[in-house]
């Protein structure tokens, strides 16, 4: 009897606790929406949807009052909290023309090069603490399809003026060190990656397939080092490719990897959540027999740049989302050409 009471309540509740996801959906496909970012009003991300379009319900609170959501880089919605009642919200997304990428040398080759742009930027609970951007350059074992160098050939750095260090404070640090170029170790084999514990999704659309990648470890027990305590570490890779397509170099269209951890001091009561956003978008395909000589001239302390590459229309410029909520207080490091 008591078992039977126990399914009985477990059904009756499954509708409550299924609908606490909203899903948003593209309103010219009807397809669900993966990588929509749910602005607050003082520039929190707070929400980031997946594959499957959804977010959960509970992360949008009423205090945040207007909420700004953001996909490919741009705004394209402004809701108020109300808006969020509903199971599923409907985007006006912009549907852009996706550029082909430019093939430079069609020619069999020792090493594929993948140039394109890229943006990268570190959250602490919810709100931006560094941003990176830039044009970078992998190279590509052409055979093996593996990742063999990369370099950047200009980027620009910017930081809260108000992060500092104290350490027993590490919700205050400056995480600048996390930034990092997106790592495309796996989009040359991504129908063959295998990895204990990882989760794999496809999604079709209209216009590309996309593969999310999740994995996850330090869920049940934190991990002490030195007074500090590590949690909840997850991470989400998710590469879009030509629809239909065999899923190679050639293929790729873009490359989105978001990376999750708690951290705290011993003697903080609660822990500080970081992610790490980095996205990559082809622009070039080129092959040679030449090795990549040039060195990897991303330094964290300076910007390094000879043109105004984020005018560019196609660019993934965050920083001027990001830039409407902090203004002059997200500065960029000094440019060193």
């Amino acid at each position: 009897m008591k078992k039977s009471l126990l399914l009985l309540l477990l059904v009756l509740a499954f509708p409550i606790f299924s609908a606490q996801t909203i899903t948003f959906i593209s309103q010219k496909t009807n397809k669900p929406l993966p990588k929509v970012s749910v602005f607050g009003k003082d520039g929190s991300i707070l929400a980031y949807s997946d594959i499957d379009g959804k977010i959960d319900k509970n992360l949008i609170k009423p205090d945040q009052e207007k909420f700004q959501l953001v996909y490919d880089n741009f705004s394209v919605a402004t809701l108020n909290y109300i808006d969020f009642e509903k199971e599923i919200i409907k985007v006006d997304d912009r549907i852009r023309n996706i550029e082909p990428v430019i093939i430079k040398n069609n020619k069999p080759a020792k090493y594929v090069f993948v140039k394109g742009n890229f943006n990268a930027y570190v959250t602490v609970n919810n709100k931006l603490n560094c941003y990176a951007d830039g044009i970078v350059i992998y190279m590509f074992d052409n055979k093996t399809k593996k990742l063999k160098a990369t370099t950047v050939e200009q980027y620009r750095i910017y930081r809260l003026e108000d992060a500092v260090f104290e350490k027993k404070q590490t919700g205050m640090w400056d995480y600048q060190a996390l930034l990092r170029l997106p790592e495309m170790k796996e989009v040359g084999n991504i129908l063959e990656f295998k990895r204990k514990n990882s989760v794999i999704k496809e999604l079709k659309s209209s216009q590309k397939d996309q593969i999310e990648i999740t994995g996850e470890a330090l869920q049940e027990k934190e991990f002490a080092f030195f007074g500090y305590r590590f949690y909840d570490i997850r991470n989400i890779i998710n590469a879009a490719y030509e629809k239909d397509s065999p899923k190679t170099l050639r293929d790729l269209l873009e490359f989105n990897e978001i990376g999750f951890l708690k951290l705290k001091h011993k003697s903080e009561p609660e822990y500080n959540q970081l992610i790490v956003y980095k996205n990559f978008y082809p622009t070039e395909l080129d092959f040679q027999d030449k090795n990549l000589t040039e060195k990897n001239k991303f330094d964290l302390k300076n910007s390094s740049y000879t043109t105004k590459y984020w005018e560019d229309q196609d660019f993934p410029n965050m920083q001027s989302v990001f830039s409407s909520y902090f203004g002059d207080k997200l500065k960029e490091k000094q440019n060193i050409k």
